[in-house]
């Protein structure tokens, strides 16, 4: 019985998952490269936690930029702890780029980032994906050479501005 519904199976099941991770970019090369970043001016919300919850953070800092017409550039995530090392747990500053002379919205602090040295790696994914798929490239890059990232790091996720396409994403690394 299970062999005549195997097709039914792969139609029904397999097909729509491989249909929305290709759709997600899960099937999207990742670019590493040695380049320069920055600079950055932002307004952050600080966070500590589970990585899984840091979205909410997100949303919060975009909300303050909202209620005060700030308009909010790309999205920034400084990550300063390494969650590998503290069980899932991070530290971070979680927010958006402003402008050079954007205000700063009530509730949340600036933070600069000046030009730097880094290792980019850079791919086009939706933004659940998007950060398992670089810092794995990242780390497959470093490791021949004898390094391992190192924290922090800061990732940039630019969207594309259409709901049916998907954005870039940037890690980087200080070299």
């Amino acid at each position: 019985m299970l062999k005549k519904q195997w097709p039914a199976f792969v139609l029904a099941f397999v097909l729509p998952l491989l249909a929305v991770f290709w759709w997600w970019g899960g099937f999207n090369a990742v670019s590493v490269t040695e380049a320069e970043a920055g600079p950055y001016r932002y307004a952050y919300l600080d966070y500590e936690g589970p990585i899984s919850d840091m979205r909410k953070s997100q949303r919060a800092a975009l909300n303050k930029f909202t209620a005060a017409k700030v308009a909010a550039g790309d999205t920034i995530s400084v990550i300063l702890d390494d969650p590998r090392a503290a069980k899932g747990k991070v530290r971070a500053q979680l927010g958006y780029i402003l402008a050079e002379d954007a205000p700063i919205p009530e509730g949340l602090k600036e933070g600069r980032i000046e030009r730097r040295p880094v290792y980019a790696a850079q791919v086009q994914a939706a933004v659940l994906l998007a950060p398992s798929k670089a810092y794995q490239s990242l780390s497959d890059t470093l490791e021949p050479r004898g390094k391992t990232i190192v924290m922090p790091t800061v990732e940039v996720y630019r969207p594309a501005g259409q709901a049916s396409r998907i954005g870039t994403f940037t890690l980087e690394m200080n070299r």
